[in-house]
C-alpha cells in the first residue's frame, strides 16, 4: 500500500473532492453545482470535509460530517458522506477516513458518533462492524413530501 494522507478540506477546497462525493451522491448534479451546495449551504450549518488522498496526491475518498446536540443522541458527530472511489478500495482509505472522524469526536468531546448506510452496501457494512460500531436502528423516510401534500399526514391527525 502506498502513502496516504488525510486532512480535512476548508471552503475553496471542495472541488478537490467533488468526484470521489458524486459516486455516493449522483443526483447532486454537476461538480460545480455539489460544490456551491457544500460551500452555500452545507458548510454554514456546519458540514465539514475530510479527504483521503494517494500517493499522487489525488482525493480518492471523501467524508463529509456534521456535530450537533439532541435529546436522543446527546453531542453527537454524524457522518453524512462517506465514500471510496471504486478503484482505490480495499485500500485503507475509509478505515483511515474513519479513524480521523473518531479522533476528531473525541477531540471534540462527543459521546456517540452516528452514520446510516443504504442496505446494500454490504462492504460498508463490514467495516463499520469492524470498527466497533453497531447497528443501532432501522431509519425511516417519506420521499417528495412537498409532492405528497397534506394527504399523507393527515390520515392520523399528524401524530407519529
Amino acid at each position: 500500500m502506498g502513502a496516504m494522507t488525510v486532512r480535512e478540506l476548508f471552503a475553496g477546497e471542495t472541488m478537490t473532492a467533488a468526484d470521489v462525493l458524486l459516486c455516493l451522491r449522483e443526483t447532486a448534479g454537476t461538480a460545480e453545482r455539489l460544490v456551491a451546495r457544500i460551500d452555500e449551504l452545507q458548510r454554514p450549518l456546519g458540514y465539514r470535509l475530510v479527504g483521503s488522498f494517494d500517493e499522487a496526491k489525488n482525493a480518492v475518498a471523501a467524508a463529509g460530517f456534521r456535530v450537533g446536540h439532541n435529546l436522543a443522541w446527546g453531542h453527537f458527530l454524524y457522518v453524512d458522506d462517506l465514500i471510496t472511489l471504486p478503484e482505490a478500495r480495499g485500500r485503507g482509505h475509509a478505515t483511515a477516513l474513519l479513524r480521523w472522524i473518531l479522533d476528531e469526536a473525541v477531540r471534540l468531546r462527543c459521546g456517540q458518533v452516528h452514520l446510516d448506510s443504504g442496505t446494500e452496501r454490504h462492504a460498508a457494512h463490514r467495516l463499520y462492524l469492524g470498527m466497533g460500531m453497531h447497528i443501532s436502528s432501522h431509519h425511516f423516510r417519506i420521499d417528495s413530501l412537498w409532492a405528497a401534500g397534506a394527504e399523507q399526514t393527515s390520515t392520523d391527525g399528524g401524530r407519529h
